[in-house]
């Protein structure tokens, strides 16, 4: 049973019900780790529940709905007994977005975050996190971008207490930036690189995005504020792909190639039923990110996980993940 309560509690301590939007994805599945790690029960909002339920750890349960598509009276049924919601939404191959199927950043991360807040409305929800990006803007020049700025607009106007976080370039055993380059050194005698691999990028490892999120639950500090979020260093591109490319034992080139040709190369794949890249993807994959974390660190302390640590937990010879 959920137990709810009506103090604000110490940082890393919860003891309500929390819910999760995207709990199955990399980010909002860190999120469920992390609450688990801490002795917390989750649910999880997925649209496949009888599957995701395959695949949770002991203590999180899984709820069926669409957000995409579902009216916020049916997400507020699934969100009852919760206290407070996590939302960090993420589309099946993301970020290749599939139109026909309503799968890109308008439909799920914007309308499905407008529909997820409508329904926290109704549920009670006490408390909103929500995993935005560096680079959100109104008027930004990539169309996931202002899809994350609208999500971040239904959050402040919810009148619920939130945390908006602000991650830049995130990495882990799952994501799906990082690992599409160590994917082709799989396959290939060299890593192909966009934009010269001189795009500037401070990346965050995904356990210190979970942690954040969990902490936000209960930190007064982290009441109605927005943070940025980025790693304790800032490389090049082809600096991280090397270092993560050392971390795993490979000996591979990196090569660095212009991005039109490799937009070019991508554009016939994006007609193929799972892309394994597309013009847009190039875009989204391809774009520098910088943040300031010195707000982030005045108001909620933490240590940021050099890159080099990150990656050993999952691609060095004792990774145990």
């Amino acid at each position: 049973m959920f137990r709810r309560v009506a103090e604000w509690l110490a940082p890393g301590e919860i003891v309500m019900s929390v819910a999760v939007a995207g709990g199955t994805g990399f980010v909002g599945g860190a999120v469920v780790a992390e609450l688990v790690r801490r002795g917390q029960p989750a649910v999880i909002l997925s649209r496949q529940p009888e599957r995701s339920s395959r695949n949770l750890p002991p203590g999180v349960e899984a709820r069926g709905v669409d957000v995409a598509t579902a009216a916020p009276d049916e997400i507020a049924a699934v969100l009852a007994g919760a206290d407070a919601l996590v939302i960090a939404l993420a589309f099946d191959g993301m970020p290749m977005e599939k139109p026909g199927r309503g799968r890109t950043f308008e439909a799920v991360d914007a309308g499905g975050t407008e529909r997820l807040v409508a329904a926290a409305k109704l549920a009670g929800i006490r408390r909103l996190v929500y995993v935005s990006g560096a680079g959100a803007a109104p008027d930004a020049a990539r169309h996931w971008f202002r899809a994350k700025w609208r999500a971040e607009t239904a959050i402040r106007g919810s009148g619920i207490v939130f945390t908006i976080i602000r991650p830049t370039w995130i990495y882990g055993p799952a994501d799906v930036s990082l690992n599409r380059f160590l994917g082709f050194a799989r396959w290939l005698p060299f890593v192909p690189l966009l934009n010269d691999g001189r795009q500037h990028l401070a990346p965050v490892f995904i356990d210190d995005v979970a942690g954040l999120a969990v902490d936000a639950l209960t930190d007064p500090a982290a009441a109605d504020a927005t943070f940025e979020l980025g790693g304790p260093e800032t490389y090049e591109m082809r600096e991280i792909v090397r270092t993560a490319l050392r971390v795993a034992g490979r000996r591979r080139a990196v090569l660095p190639g212009p991005t039109p040709l490799i937009k070019l190369a991508a554009w016939p794949l994006a007609f193929l039923p799972r892309p394994p890249l597309t013009p847009a993807a190039v875009d989204f994959i391809n774009q520098p990110a910088i943040v300031d974390v010195g707000p982030l660190l005045a108001a909620m302390p933490r240590r940021l996980t050099p890159l080099d640590e990150g990656l050993r937990t999952y691609l060095g010879p004792a990774a145990t993940r």
